[in-house]
Order: C-alpha cells, then structure tokens, then sequence
C-alpha cells in the first residue's frame, strides 16, 4: 500500500471526532491523499467496521467512480445521492443499513472501541457501473483492476 491516505479531522488511529458519528452530525468526513500511481483512472472508497458485532464488517460508506485525478473529498458529503456530483462524476453506493451515502461511527454502547477502515483503491480503469451498488458488487467491478490501495483507520468508541 503506497497511496497514503489522510483527513484533517483525525489523525491516524486516533479518534474519529463525534461531529462525524451518528451521536454528532453524523457528516463524512473530509479525506485527501498522496501518492496514488501513474495510470490511475479511478479511484473508490470503502468505508468498514470490522468490528462490528456481525458476520461481516459493517460497511459504512461506498464511493467510486472518483476521477483519478482528484486529489480529495471534501468534508459532508450529501447522502441518499447516488450521483455524488460534489466529486466530479463520482458516484455513491448503499451502506449496511441499505442507505446511499456516508453513515457515521455508531457502536453498540458498551462494546468497546471500533476501528473503522477507508480504504481507498487506485484503478486502472473506469468502471461501468452505475450508482447505488454495495461494497461486494464494487469489489467484484474493481477485480483485476486494482493498482494500489491505501488505508487510514480512526476509532470510536461510545
């Protein structure tokens, strides 16, 4: 993982600020990176918590089609738009709670901290795919096409 992944809102493996959380404004936070490899087309984040009491990661956020040029996303992104025309062209996908767009840290009270993961992928093409897929039919788009990834983790805790 060469791209390096960053937000002015936490440092990495620090907290995650409650203004970005379900109990806050429960706004996405603002990301930007470096780093990303020559030939990159597209760039797509997914935002998880492996720690979520649950088979799977509770999947917080799905964001593609992301110009490989753009060098960030701004902080408060709409949600429940799939056309997430604030980052030229991209698009946005559904969450674990089956809703479009950024859904902040929300632990269970008492379960300790969590650790949520962005993970921003280089791709070397576009995808065709329009907006509203879930993280497993984005990975499944990005098989074979994935250059480089980067990866920032904060925390939260309730």
């Amino acid at each position: 993982m060469s791209i390096q992944l960053t937000s002015d809102a936490f440092e990495p493996g620090g907290t995650i600020p409650t203004k970005y959380t379900d109990d806050g404004r429960n706004v996405s936070p603002p990301l930007k990176w470096g780093g990303v490899p020559a030939g990159t087309r597209e760039l797509a984040l997914i935002v998880d918590d492996p720690d979520a009491p649950r088979a799977e990661p509770f999947v917080h956020w799905v964001l593609y089609k992301i110009p490989g040029d753009a060098p960030a996303i701004p902080e408060a992104a709409p949600s429940r738009r799939k056309d997430a025309d604030w980052v030229r062209g991209a698009k946005q996908g559904e969450n674990s709670r089956h809703d479009i767009g950024y859904f902040g840290p929300s632990p269970p009270r008492g379960h300790g901290t969590h650790h949520y993961h962005f993970h921003l992928y280089a791709l070397d093409k576009p995808l065709e795919v329009e907006g509203g897929l879930d993280n497993k039919a984005l990975i499944a788009a990005m098989s074979g096409h994935v250059l480089d990834e980067g990866e920032l983790i904060g925390t939260y805790e309730r």
